[in-house]
């Protein structure tokens, strides 16, 4: 069995996201969302918030675990049995942070990244840009999964 795990601090877990998980699902036999804690990032829902919303969107998928979890993401992957972290790439920034953070996990772990180019009509799409505009007052529900 397949297992991957998909890491982000998913504050909010955007339809870009769902995206990915969903192509992830398509490649691997099961999959684990992975809410972490970022020290980089600021919170505004609670993690246990954001995995109940996010597991709310797969219920009745048995394919999909989403849990919270602090630490390195190779020894998250490691409690669930996974051999591949998915990630989402949006930009080529992205591909330089991601592609850094692959390289770390190739050496301390024998898990693999395998990365997903986000579609073009999703690509501009982030947590924060969503977190801006909800703060300035516009609806992001288009950005958001049903």
């Amino acid at each position: 069995m397949k297992t991957a795990v998909f890491p982000g601090s998913f504050n909010p877990f955007t339809i870009g996201h769902k995206d990915i998980a969903d192509r992830a699902l398509r490649i691997f036999d099961r999959l684990v969302i992975g809410v972490g804690y970022n020290v980089m990032k600021q919170d505004n829902a609670s993690a246990d918030k954001r995995v109940a919303a996010i597991a709310a969107l797969y219920a009745g998928n048995d394919k999909v675990k989403v849990e919270s979890y602090s630490g390195l993401t190779v020894e998250f992957a490691r409690r669930h049995g996974a051999r591949y972290i998915v990630r989402g790439l949006r930009e080529v920034k992205d591909f330089e942070y991601e592609r850094n953070l692959a390289d770390t996990n190739s050496v301390i772990s024998d898990i693999e990244t395998v990365f997903l180019v986000a579609r073009p009509e999703l690509g501009f799409i982030s947590s924060s840009m969503v977190r801006e505009l909800i703060a300035n007052g516009y609806d992001a529900d288009r950005f958001l999964p049903k």
